[in-house]
C-alpha cells in the first residue's frame, strides 16, 4: 500500500515536472494539496498566471491557498493587496 502512494506520488510530480514547474515547487504544492495532484496543478497554473502579472509570489500563495484555488477570488485579493 504505502508503495502505491509512492509511485502515485512520483508519477504526479514527473507529470507536473514535465508542464514546466520546477521541482521546489511541484514537491511544496503536492504537499500542500495533501499530494492531490489535481489541486497541485491548479495551484502551480495560477501561480505561474499571477507571477506573470507582477504579483509577488509569496502573496500569490497565500492568497491561492486562503481562497482554495478559486482564480477570481485569488486575483480581486491580490489587486487589493
Amino acid at each position: 500500500c504505502h508503495l502505491l502512494q509512492i509511485l502515485s506520488y512520483l508519477g504526479a510530480c514527473d507529470r507536473l515536472l514535465k508542464q514546466g514547474y520546477e521541482e521546489g515547487q511541484v514537491e511544496e504544492a503536492m504537499e500542500m494539496f495533501q499530494y492531490s495532484e489535481k489541486k497541485a496543478a491548479e495551484f502551480l497554473h495560477l501561480l505561474s498566471q499571477f507571477n506573470d502579472m507582477g504579483f509577488q509570489q509569496n502573496e500569490i500563495k497565500e492568497v491561492l491557498l486562503l481562497c482554495g484555488n478559486q482564480r477570481e477570488k485569488a486575483l480581486e485579493e491580490l489587486v487589493m493587496k
